[in-house]
C-alpha cells in the first residue's frame, strides 16, 4: 500500500506554454524509455527477486518512477496550458489535440502510443537487475536529448535536469543492488560445471 504526498519531487512552475517541447517531453511518459515503463518494469519484476533487499530497491525505484511520471504530466500539461486553436495548429500539436484535446496521453515523441511491450520481466533476477541498468541509460540519454532541447528555457530545464539525475542515481542502486544479488547466487549454487560458468557470468555483471 501506498502514501500519496501531494507534492512532487521537485517544484515546477512553467509560465510561459510551449506545445513543440510538449511534443519532446512528452516521450518520457510513455515512450520506449518512459517513466511508465520504469515504474511497471521494477514493480513488476520485484517479485521474482529472491533477495528480500534488491526486491525493496525495486520496490523504491518503482515508486518513485510514479514520482517521476506525475513530474513529466505536470511539465506537458503546464506546456500546453491555455493554447489557442491557432498556437495549436502552428507548433504542430493539431494532431495530438484531435485524439486528446489537452489531456495527457502516454506515447512517444513521434506518436507511437505506450506498451507494456517496451519492457520485460523475466523472472531471472540478474536478467531482470540488468535490463534495469540498461534502463536507466536509456533513459539518461534521452533526458540528456531533451535537454538539449530545453537548455534556454530554465523552468523547464531545472525539473528535466532533476530527473536526468535520478536516473544516474537509480542506476547506481540497481548497480549495487546486482552485485549483492551475484554474491547470494554464488553462495548458493553447486559447483558444477553449468554452474560455475553461470557463476562467471554473473560475476561479470557484478564488475559493472
Amino acid at each position: 500500500m501506498w502514501n500519496y504526498e501531494k507534492r512532487l519531487e521537485h517544484p515546477i512552475n512553467i509560465t510561459k506554454p510551449n506545445a513543440q517541447l510538449a511534443q519532446i517531453i512528452i516521450s518520457q511518459y510513455g515512450g520506449p524509455d518512459g517513466e511508465a515503463n520504469a515504474s511497471l518494469r521494477y514493480l513488476s519484476q520485484r517479485y521474482a527477486q529472491t533477495n528480500r533487499n534488491v526486491a525493496a530497491v525495486m520496490t523504491d525505484i518503482g515508486t518513485e518512477e510514479l514520482n517521476h511520471m506525475e513530474m513529466v504530466a505536470t511539465i506537458v500539461h503546464q506546456l500546453t496550458a491555455n493554447l489557442s486553436m491557432e498556437e495549436i495548429a502552428a507548433s504542430g500539436f493539431d494532431k495530438y489535440y484531435v485524439d486528446h484535446t489537452l489531456g495527457i496521453w502516454p506515447q512517444a515523441a513521434g506518436g507511437v502510443p505506450f506498451s507494456a511491450t517496451m519492457m520485460q520481466s523475466v523472472g531471472d533476477p540478474i536478467t531482470d537487475l540488468t535490463e534495469d541498468l540498461a534502463a536507466e541509460q536509456k533513459a539518461r540519454t534521452t533526458y540528456d536529448n531533451i535537454i538539449r532541447y530545453v537548455r534556454d528555457f530554465p523552468e523547464i530545464y531545472q525539473p528535466i535536469k532533476f530527473l536526468r539525475e535520478r536516473e544516474i542515481i537509480h542506476f547506481q542502486r540497481f548497480g549495487e543492488a546486482n552485485r549483492k544479488d551475484c554474491s547470494k547466487i554464488s553462495k548458493v549454487q553447486k559447483p558444477t560445471t553449468t554452474a560455475l560458468l553461470g557463476d562467471a557470468i554473473n560475476q561479470t555483471f557484478c564488475r559493472m
